[in-house]
Parts: C-alpha cells; structure tokens; sequence
C-alpha cells in the first residue's frame, strides 16, 4: 500500500514538473515573440525616420538649387530676340543661360547645361590638384554609368575618359562637352524658341508658371565639394 502511494506521489510530481517546464518554455516563447515585435517596430520607426530625413534633404537641396535661378529676370524683348540668332549667344548672356536653364528644369533634363557649366568652370583650374578633384567630382557626377546626372554619351566618348581620369587633362571632357552641346543645339535650343518661356519674353508678357513635360534622370544640381569653383559666375 505504500508502495502505490510513493508511486503515486512521484507520479504527482513528475506532473507537476512537467507543467512547470511546460509554463516556462511557452512564457519563454512568448517573450522572445514579444522581443521580435519590438525589434521590428524599432525597425520600422528607424526606416520611417531615415525616409522622413531625405525628404527634409530633398526640399533643401532643392531650395537652395533653385536660389540662383529663381531670380528675377528682367530684360528687354529686343535682347531677348538676340538669343534667337545663335545657340551660343544665348549661352554668353547671363540671363539668357538663366533662361535656357530654367526651361529645361520644366523638361527634367538640366543635367546637359549643368554639366556644360561644370565644364566650363573645370577648364579655367591651374593647379593639378584642382584639376584631379574637379575631374573626378565631374566623372562621378555626370559620365560614369548610374551617375545621378548621367549625360547621354556615346559609349567611345565615356570609354576614353574612363580610362584617361586617373591622369586627367584639361582637355579631358572636350569631346563630351562638344557632344552635349550639340544635342542642346539641336534638339533643346530648338524646343526653347517655341516654349513660353522664350515667347513671354520677347514678347513682353508677364512671367507664367512653368509646367513639367517629362521625367528624365536629373535630379539636384550640388556644387563641388571640397573644390573651389568658379561656376557661381555663370548663374
């Protein structure tokens, strides 16, 4: 007879054990799951911060892009006619490349003049080591591939100032910068005489809001870092 109750006593118990080992790995359990919830929100809100941070970045760099070319344009219909002569008069006029600039903003494809200027800018280096970095600064921005103004050249053109940039020139972006001024020539500067922008102009109208035409890879248009430039004289 005592025999059967010790058995059944450590029967009991082991029972008990178990529903105590059972209780612990299912808290457990819910514990870990509740860490992983936390973890995860913890996540979310990082990315959602990070997202909300390039927007703030955006709206900046696009404010203070806008800061030279959003001046106001005064000038007369008959000098304004004048741009109508030659793509390079236009481009020699402050306010004429102003112009130009601002109507191709409208078309997102302002990387082409943006790169012009950078071109322009980069021929005036004297020392050596500005012309490495400006060349550089210039070859990321706009020539390599997936840059974020990425010019449209053709693939010899790209191939020869791959290979020259880590001894750069100043005639290293010669033939780019001819190539893209010759699309502008062509096709942009041929859109801008017939756009509103021109028209308003030297037809005396009042200034009217501009609006988007198409999406391209453009985006912001940052000066050098690190370098010291000259290209605030053309905007």
């Amino acid at each position: 007879m005592e025999t059967s109750l010790v058995s059944f006593s450590h029967l009991n118990m082991c029972e008990s054990k178990e529903k105590t080992f059972f209780k612990l790995m299912h808290g457990t359990g819910k514990e870990q799951t509740s860490k992983e919830a936390k973890i995860r929100a913890k996540e979310k809100r990082k990315r959602l911060s990070l997202l909300m941070q390039k927007a703030e970045l955006h709206e900046e760099t696009h404010s203070s892009r806008s800061g030279p070319l959003a001046r106001e344009i005064s000038v007369s219909p008959e000098e304004a006619v004048k741009w109508g002569e030659s793509f390079d008069r236009l481009l020699c006029h402050r306010d004429g490349l102003d112009t130009f600039t601002r109507f191709l903003k409208t078309e997102f494809s302002e990387e082409n003049i943006e790169f012009w200027i950078a071109c322009e800018d980069f021929k005036k280096s004297k020392e050596s080591q500005q012309i490495i970095l400006k060349a550089k600064a210039i070859y990321e921005k706009f020539i390599e591939n997936d840059a974020p103004q990425e010019v449209n050249l053709d693939f010899h053109t790209k191939e020869v100032i791959t290979k020259s940039i880590t001894h750069p020139t100043l005639h290293i972006f010669d033939a780019a910068q001819s190539r893209v001024y010759q699309l502008m020539e062509q096709d942009s500067y041929t859109r801008f005489l017939k756009s509103d922008i021109y028209l308003d102009l030297i037809e005396g109208r009042p200034k009217r809001p501009t609006n988007l035409r198409r999406r391209s890879r453009s985006f912001t248009y940052n000066e050098f870092q690190d370098v010291k430039s000259d290209v605030a004289i053309w905007l």
